[in-house]
């Protein structure tokens, strides 16, 4: 079915909304776990869209969560093999003006630029990441801030996002949501106003009121 909607500006979450990097983020928390006697399959329900520390907080709340993530993300940096953008992803950010996008993030900044430059997508001028917010999604505050750095209300702007962490984030923060199947296979139009599974299925026209974006032909 075909459908469309207007937009000032462009939130986009990063790890399996611009780039896929599940398989890395995957195996690096899979051997984390394994060096905890933790039951990875339990720790993944947690993994994707979160921040690194809120994910510890939650499955072992007795450790220094903080002192474990900078582990992983050293590990994280140090190996970023087999990171690809979402098909499209490129081309769909390069039709978009420095004002027009952010990326929100559950990662470190230096993180995000990393992926996007191994994944061939261009990074933008506004990064809300791990570190520029207090509270985490699906917490609303990463998206706000991100709506605010534009200086667009969040009424006036898109999030795309893969995780449902991420999708509540957006909701809440009074946001219309795209979620992107494609890397995770998964069905989100239970909680996302659109779904696609990749960014050949839309189309970007620029109006007077700013960005049409609407399902390809």
């Amino acid at each position: 079915m075909s459908w469309q909607a207007q937009a000032r500006g462009f939130l986009f979450d990063m790890d399996g909304t611009l780039v896929d990097s599940t398989p890395l983020i995957e195996r690096i928390w899979h051997g984390w776990a394994a060096r905890h006697a933790i039951d990875p399959e339990y720790l993944l329900q947690f993994v994707h869209g979160r921040r690194g520390v809120e994910t510890i907080q939650i499955v072992a709340p007795h450790m220094d969560a903080q002192a474990e993530v900078t582990a992983l993300l050293a590990e994280e940096m140090a190996d970023m093999t087999g990171i690809t953008q979402i098909p499209g992803a490129a081309d769909f950010v390069r039709q978009l003006q420095p004002h027009e996008w952010a990326v929100v993030t559950s990662a470190p900044r230096d993180i995000a630029l990393a992926k996007l430059r191994v994944a061939g997508v261009p990074a933008p001028e506004v990064i809300i990441g791990a570190a520029e917010v207090n509270i985490g999604k699906p917490h609303p505050e990463a998206y706000q801030r991100g709506a605010a750095a534009l200086r667009f209300a969040p009424e006036d702007c898109i999030a795309f996002e893969d995780a449902d962490s991420g999708i509540r984030s957006a909701h809440a923060a009074g946001m219309h949501v795209v979620a992107i199947a494609h890397a995770a296979g998964a069905d989100k139009t239970g909680l996302a106003h659109r779904q696609i599974n990749h960014y050949h299925d839309l189309k970007l026209t620029r109006t007077a009121d700013g960005l049409l974006l609407a399902s390809a032909e």
